[in-house]
């Protein structure tokens, strides 16, 4: 890894991106210098006096003269203008990846912009993450233990696929591969959904008359339920609509469950209620003896 390492978009995933490679490089000759880039100077300058970056780049060309890699941690709307801001500056054996939710709109961007250095872009995505955002949020052991998927693309050599894997297992992730569509569905289910529900939970109720008193008598529950509601608004603005054909797929789909069990509950089916919660525990419960415990 030594050399030279850009973050672009010094957030929560960047900014652990960076501190990640730091520790486990600490005290190595392989450890690489660190450039931030962003749209805004007082992240970056939040970041270089946290030390997760070693400098602040001034512009592309310089950012990327002698880099050996490009990480992508801004929100995915924003993918296809640094990837033209890139591209007339990128070196042969400079390596781009990121680290955005979606992957089908991201390798369009990247085909856009890239265009003859397509094959040195291998899409990623951490699944990691907190409701927090920004720099001061980012954590060396964010991606310790958690999944990172990468999509890698036809033009990808194989070698360089091994490159970006190497360094996903150096910050501790577990890294498995899909296609971009596949993956895009998949998460419309897993992720996306489930943040789309807490966002519209929330608003919901923060849009009721009564909604101070609504509030003081929530808890744990309704924390648990809601707690992704804290997270990034641009970003999940960008992801929901990057993805809204597999999301509204998956919306969709779970309409029809909320009418099915409307009607259990209209019908007061006792029977039904139970053997639908009974269900949902148990797969719950049978995915949750997978993980790995807490603090592992």
């Amino acid at each position: 890894m030594a050399g030279k390492l850009v973050i672009c978009g010094v957030g929560l995933i960047g900014g652990s991106f960076a501190l990640a490679v730091k520790s486990a490089l600490a005290g190595r000759h392989d450890c690489p210098h660190i450039v931030g880039l962003g749209r805004t100077r007082a992240p970056l300058e939040q970041a270089l006096e946290l030390g997760v970056i070693d400098e602040i780049g001034c512009d592309w060309q310089s950012a990327l003269q002698g880099a050996d890699l490009v990480f992508l941690g801004m929100p995915v709307g924003q993918m296809l203008s640094v990837m033209q801001a890139i591209a007339p500056h990128l070196g042969p054996h400079t390596l781009v990846t990121d680290g955005g939710s979606t992957k089908s709109d991201v390798v369009a961007a990247a085909r856009q912009a890239l265009r003859h250095k397509i094959g040195q872009f291998v899409p990623g995505h951490p699944i990691a993450g907190a409701e927090k955002s920004g720099v001061t949020a980012a954590r060396a052991d964010l991606y310790f233990g958690k999944r990172v998927v990468l999509t890698p693309l036809p033009e990808n050599r194989p070698e360089d696929v091994a490159a970006i894997r190497q360094v996903w297992e150096l910050t501790g992730a577990k890294v498995t591969q899909l296609s971009s569509e596949e993956h895009d569905r998949v998460f419309a289910a897993v992720s996306h959904l489930p943040h789309l529900l807490a966002f519209a939970l929330v608003h919901d109720l923060a849009g009721r008359d009564n909604a101070d008193q609504l509030f003081s008598f929530a808890a744990s529950g309704f924390r648990d339920f809601t707690r992704i509601a804290s997270s990034h608004p641009e970003m999940w603005r960008d992801i929901c609509l990057a993805n809204r054909h597999a999301l509204m797929k998956e919306l969709d789909a779970f309409m029809v469950e909320l009418m099915k069990t409307r009607v259990l509950l209209a019908s007061a089916d006792s029977a039904g209620l139970e053997n639908m919660f009974a269900t949902a525990r148990a797969r719950r419960d049978a995915w949750l003896e997978t993980l790995p415990p807490v603090g592992e």
